[in-house]
């Protein structure tokens, strides 16, 4: 008997995971022999429904909300003898995740494009003891990001981002920061560095170009700011698309490193845009680690 566990955040979307998710069991159900349905009430709550997807061995586990929802079930997921295979529902902010997969940003569309033929080996970052399927940044500029409560997104999407984030520009605030990429050490000012996975960061599209979802890397970049001039001079470049370092930024494609940072601080991560772990941090990739249905390719 094939089962599938369909993970709901009710508070996505402005809510709106309520009113698609009985468009969505009806989906599930006309493929899947038993649907069963878990509602999250707190953090932690997706990675709980996942784990016992794990054990109750299931064929497939899907997420119906936003980035953070998906990070939790992925993560209840990831480095498990039996990995069920993975589907999502996008209804959050961002959805960097879904833009790279194909995975379109209108629900019923998504629903409807949901085919179990096709999907792909996606490639999984670790972070310390963290797991994450997107980016993790650190600096200003990320933490006030990640500090961005649920009230904005909900009422201003990506905009709420951009506005935290231009505030913290404004403070012209970088650390030292000890990168070691590939056994190869070296020593930046920044203020922000970010690892990515997906060519989508922040909702916007192919900012890292060359990475695909199953290509067994993670991509470093950061800014090489000594002022907010060069802050801004460095917008041409992101907009652009990343391939190579430039005179405002660094970028090197890599499978394994770490990061630590010189001031006396209390810096932390942010992991697919929820508070992460301290530095220091250690990134490894988990290549081709989870089975996920994917959207149809762009015409």
């Amino acid at each position: 008997m094939k089962k599938a566990v369909l993970i709901v955040n009710p508070s996505s979307g402005n809510e709106e995971a309520q009113e698609y998710e009985k468009l969505v069991k009806e989906k599930l159900t006309d493929i899947f022999d038993e649907v069963e349905v878990q509602h999250t009430g707190d953090t932690g709550d997706a990675t709980k429904f996942a784990n016992q997807a794990v054990t109750d061995k299931v064929d497939s586990v899907f997420a119906m909300g936003g980035d953070g929802t998906v990070n939790e079930v992925i993560s209840g997921l990831a480095e498990q003898e039996h990995r069920p295979k993975f589907g999502f529902f996008p209804l959050g902010t961002v959805n960097d995740l879904a833009r790279s997969l194909n995975i379109s940003m209108e629900p019923e569309e998504a629903v409807a494009e949901l085919d179990l033929d096709r999907r792909i080996a996606l490639d999984i970052g670790k972070v310390n003891e963290d797991y994450f399927m997107n980016i993790v940044a650190v600096g200003g500029i990320p933490e006030a990001i990640s500090d961005v409560e649920v009230e904005e997104k909900t009422k201003f999407g990506k905009l709420a981002y951009f506005t935290s984030g231009f505030k913290q520009v404004l403070k012209d605030e970088s650390y030292h920061f000890e990168l070691e990429i590939e056994g190869e050490k070296r020593k930046i000012e920044s203020s922000a560095v970010v690892i990515a996975l997906t060519q989508t960061i922040g909702g916007y599209g192919h900012i890292v170009p060359e990475a695909r979802p199953d290509d067994g890397k993670m991509y470093l970049i950061y800014l090489k700011n000594q002022n907010v001039l060069d802050m801004v001079k460095s917008v041409p470049d992101i907009i652009k698309g990343i391939d190579h370092s430039t005179d405002y930024i660094g970028y090197q494609p890599f499978i394994e490193g770490s990061l630590s940072v010189k001031e006396e601080v209390d810096l932390h991560s942010s992991v697919d845009g929820d508070e992460g772990p301290g530095l220091p941090l250690r990134f490894k990739i988990l290549p081709q680690h989870l089975e996920v249905y994917v959207g149809p390719q762009k015409k």
